[in-house]
């Protein structure tokens, strides 16, 4: 039972919570998530089972997709309804063009801070323990892009948004300070992932749908098609090699690899997701050294 499985987690339980449910149902304890939602937040979880859960860290650094509710004339400690309420303004006069022009400003590349009630640490802490001690902390800003920050529809004081951004950016910290910039304050309502790279939720199962093994079983995806990485095609009878943890030339592979750095998935003839491997450059030429063996002995 590998693979992955994508979950629509409803409001109200934790990420954790998901992975202990999907552990029951598929009688393993190898199960981990690939992205934290919050509590409150629904929508697309993607699960791994087994071995597939080697693939976590490169599943948890695809882009997201969210849509959700910014509230505007509202300031909480967290920047979204579940914090302290500290400041409540009257909402002026806008339109839904109005709120895109300042969103607008918080799209590309971006400079970050996260938000006090995060789980980012600062000296070995979670944030959201030094904020529940009444600390406040200097936090550093981290490099983003947001490709995409839209205001679908406005009835005040709730405009809906869509943002399409890279891993690690606080929809919730976009949302306060869209409503910083207009003067009113604002704060993130409600959150829904509606995708991680070419994943969407329409085709996630319901987390309350997934109860026994076979219910799981029939919707794994299969990890030969899990990532938007590139890949390279390894001869049959080179799979040696992969078993062996040797690296490999151009020679063991179909076409010869054009890139110069990063990963690479290696596939076999019939597309089978062998292992990923590491891009390494050396006075002979690249050669790519596998990392992340799928094939052989678990």
């Amino acid at each position: 039972m590998t693979g992955l499985l994508l979950i629509d987690k409803p409001s109200g339980v934790t990420s954790h919570d998901v992975v202990d449910h999907v552990r029951r149902a598929a009688r393993t304890r190898r199960v981990g998530h690939t992205g934290t939602l919050d509590p409150n937040a629904t929508g697309l979880l993607i699960i791994c089972i087994e071995k597939a859960t080697r693939l976590s860290e490169h599943l948890t650094r695809l882009d997201k997709t969210y849509e959700g509710t910014m509230r505007l004339g509202i300031v909480t400690e967290s920047y979204d309804l579940d914090g302290q309420v500290v400041e409540e303004k009257p909402v002026p006069e806008l339109t839904l063009e109005d709120i895109q022009k300042i969103c607008d400003t918080y799209t590309g590349a971006i400079e970050q801070a996260p938000p006090m009630v995060s789980a980012v640490k600062v000296g070995g802490e979670r944030l959201y323990k030094k904020a529940r001690k009444g600390e406040v902390v200097e936090r550093v800003a981290r490099a983003v892009t947001v490709y995409e920050f839209s205001v679908l529809a406005y009835n005040a004081p709730d405009a809906i948004v869509r943002v399409r951004c890279t891993s690690g950016t606080y929809v919730r910290s976009l949302c306060h300070d869209v409503g910083q910039q207009i003067g009113c304050g604002a704060v993130l309502a409600s959150l829904r992932r509606t995708a991680v790279g070419k994943h969407h939720v329409e085709n996630a199962t319901p987390m309350n749908e997934i109860t026994t093994p076979e219910d799981v079983t029939s919707r794994l995806l299969s990890i030969d098609t899990a990532l938007d990485m590139p890949e390279v095609v390894l001869r049959e009878l080179r799979r040696a090699i992969i078993n062996a943890g040797g690296s490999l030339a151009n020679s063991d592979l179909l076409a010869p690899c054009e890139l110069r750095e990063g990963w690479v998935q290696i596939k076999s003839e019939q597309g089978e997701l062998l292992a990923l491997g590491m891009i390494q450059p050396t006075a002979a030429g690249a050669r790519i050294q596998p990392k992340r063996v799928f094939v052989g002995n678990d």
